[in-house]
């Protein structure tokens, strides 16, 4: 019996994204003959998964002509593979795919990981936030199958399109294929981590400027994206290139041991347009299975998480004074961090890839 093909499909280079692979490997284990589709970068690394992949070279990389390059790409391609079902990451992706399953009739699911109309690069650009809402709007209502990272996304997409929204957090895998990495540890010094996209909004300045005011610490920033640059210039300019590290792009296989070595996981957001204030970032699970504690935003689906399951602390305000303050605090407190640690490997026995999947098996017709 051949295998039904299903296309997954994203924008980004597919190094690090883990869902779509999470997605892709319990697609696979389902029985699909499951195809990745993204694209090349110029310093995009070799990937190698239990499924197949494929990164178109595109004409354009950024800006409107990107989005359109992309979709038309992979609109054509379809007419090419002939995919028996589609499964489209985020609004990005979304056109082509809604498009060719309308003209097919080719099973569609669509997995919003943000609550796209209002990440930052939109809210600050009024005229590219209506065109994509107006997609948005154009799409959703008439999508079957619609899946999101947080219950108040759900509750968003479920009140304006009065759609069924179903929630498939980005939780880890509990067994995953690891590599070995280097020590990042230092003599006496205590290692805190971000992990994620350099983009605006994340907090991730204040991260880097309250390491002014803690000693016998350093941060390291695992990830790349928009304002990588302008990071390693506040960096440069405070002199603070013993007190922070960027390791850069880390593949999937290896991010998990640069985590397990730190202290303390940092997630920050800014409370800058819906998308950041619903987040419910993967890299907050991804702490909670290193065992190690968080200091998050005070969001609320970041803060109902950490209060709930007792793994760490919540800032009051960005302040890099008040979250140097608060990092201080939890690391000086060693009783506390025992507990977090054992209510961390508590909840990652609850909140994982392998309980969290089944939502997928029950997708399909």
């Amino acid at each position: 019996m051949t295998k039904q093909k299903i296309i997954v499909s994203v924008t980004n280079d597919l190094t690090t994204d883990q869902r779509a692979d999470k997605i892709c490997s319990t697609l696979t284990e389902l029985g699909y003959n499951v195809l990745l589709v993204g694209r090349h970068l110029k310093n995009s690394s070799p990937i190698q998964r239990n499924y197949a992949t494929k990164r178109f070279k595109l004409w354009f990389n950024k800006g409107p002509l990107f989005y359109a390059n992309y979709n038309l790409r992979l609109f054509i391609f379809m007419f090419w593979y002939k995919p028996n079902a589609l499964w489209s990451n985020d609004l990005d992706s979304l056109p082509s795919n809604f498009i060719y399953a309308k003209l097919t009739a080719v099973q569609l699911i669509f997995d919003s990981h943000e609550y796209f109309t209002e990440v930052p690069e939109l809210i600050n650009s009024p005229l590219k936030q209506r065109f994509w809402k107006t997609l948005e709007r154009l799409m959703l209502p008439k999508l079957k199958k619609v899946l999101t990272v947080s219950q108040s996304i759900a509750d968003l997409y479920q009140k304006e399109y009065n759609i069924n929204v179903q929630l498939l957090r980005n939780v880890p895998l509990l067994n995953k294929k690891t590599t070995e990495v280097e020590n990042i540890k230092v003599a006496e010094k205590k290692i805190i981590i971000y992990q994620g996209a350099i983009n605006v909004n994340r907090g991730i300045e204040q991260m880097v400027l309250s390491m002014l005011h803690l000693e016998n610490a350093i941060l390291y920033i695992a990830g790349a994206g928009d304002i990588s640059g302008k990071i390693k210039k506040l960096i440069a300019t405070n002199h603070l290139s013993q007190k922070v590290i960027m390791l850069g792009r880390i593949p999937l296989e290896k991010l998990h041991n640069y985590t397990v070595q730190a202290d303390l996981g940092l997630s920050l957001e800014e409370d800058k347009g819906l998308n950041y204030r619903f987040a419910l970032p993967n890299k907050l699970f991804d702490y909670m299975q290193a065992e190690i504690p968080v200091l998050v935003a005070n969001l609320p689906e970041m803060e109902t998480l950490v209060k709930q399951y007792q793994v760490g602390e919540v800032i009051e305000n960005h302040t890099p004074e008040h979250i140097a303050s608060k990092i201080k605090s939890m690391l000086a407190n060693t009783p506390q961090i025992a507990i977090w640690k054992a209510n961390c490997k508590n909840a990652a026995q609850e909140l994982n890839w392998e309980k969290e999947k089944n939502v997928i098996s029950n997708l399909f017709d």
